[in-house]
């Protein structure tokens, strides 16, 4: 890659340990299983390997994306363990730990430390729909449980649960409690948490990596940068290094590709899948009950990665 070339990831002068404790550019890893649904942890270290290298400086394991309800504790620490030695200290780890049960997730949570995890992912109980003050009481469990920090997940279009603003608030009083993955679609209430405490927000939903980084978010967690890596990480170095305009060509550039895997009706894992099985790089099948993407979607993804990715970019100048 030349240096004027969008793909290249470039030092971020606004970039601190403190307002971003794991980095700005993290991907939300797929777990790559063999042809026949084994974990595949040499695959595993590949795909983190080649992620870090093409602009990650953190990768979230056993999220959603890494299709977290199918695979057993067992699985998951092995998973930490085996990123963990492939990245070394090039990047941060943080394991998703979250489950519907406290006491299990609070298990998960010591466990993903004894592995190797640099901090834990932990999404709202979900199915059960506690109120906020169960909420709060799970998450304060977890973080007493754990000598790691916290990233908070908030995404109720999956667990059927928000965390509210004010729980959001007082959770930021824990010292082990450092972060958010926003899923919410509520940017108002993220501008409210982020004005008032020092939570680190981190785009959940790949379509607001540029809006939320703009008002004083963090960076990404990304189920696209599984594919695109640099170019979503050039994102947030334009917009550091002051060109806005350019920073918003590059986050417009990358709509059609986020509409493809992201609003397509299927789950992102599986359209992260589906387009790293056809670039090549460690994937594998998706697990029950999620089915692959048919051919006709591989297509229309791989179209939408070219597009991205193709060689008439004259309007992102270096």
């Amino acid at each position: 890659m030349t240096p004027t070339d969008p793909m290249t990831p470039t030092a971020s002068p606004a970039a601190s340990p403190t307002a971003r404790p794991f980095g700005r550019a993290l991907c939300a890893m797929v777990t790559p299983f063999t042809p026949d649904g084994v974990l595949d942890l040499d695959g595993a270290q590949r795909l983190a390997d080649h992620l870090v290298a093409r602009g990650c400086d953190g990768l979230v394991l056993s999220g959603t994306t890494g299709e977290s309800p199918t695979t057993t504790d067992a699985e998951k620490a092995s998973l930490i363990t085996a990123v963990r030695q492939a990245v070394g200290t090039r990047a941060s780890v943080v394991a998703g730990v979250g489950t519907s049960d406290t006491l299990h997730t609070a298990a998960l949570a010591r466990e993903a430390g004894k592995a190797g995890a640099d901090g834990l992912l932990v999404v709202a109980p979900y199915y059960s729909r506690p109120p906020q003050d169960a909420v709060e009481a799970h998450f304060r469990e977890i973080a007493d449980a754990t000598e790691l920090p916290l990233v908070l997940y908030d995404i109720p279009a999956r667990t059927g649960v928000r965390i509210e603003p004010d729980t959001l608030l007082r959770l930021a009083e824990h010292p082990r409690i450092v972060a958010v993955k926003d899923c919410s679609y509520d940017f108002l209430a993220a501008q409210k948490v982020m004005s008032r405490t020092d939570l680190a927000y981190y785009a959940g939903c790949d379509e607001h990596v540029l809006a939320l980084y703009a008002v004083g978010g963090a960076g990404f967690v990304s189920t696209v940068a599984n594919v695109a890596p640099g170019h979503l990480r050039a994102v947030l170095d334009a917009f550091d290094a002051g060109d806005t305009a350019r920073a918003v060509r590059l986050q417009h550039r990358a709509t059609p590709l986020i509409e493809a895997m992201m609003a397509g009706g299927l789950p992102g894992t599986v359209t992260a899948k589906a387009l790293l099985t056809a670039l090549g790089l460690p994937s594998g099948p998706v697990r029950p009950p999620l089915r692959p993407a048919d051919r006709e979607t591989t297509d229309g993804l791989r179209a939408a990665y070219d597009h991205l990715t193709g060689p008439d970019r004259a309007d992102l100048p270096g």
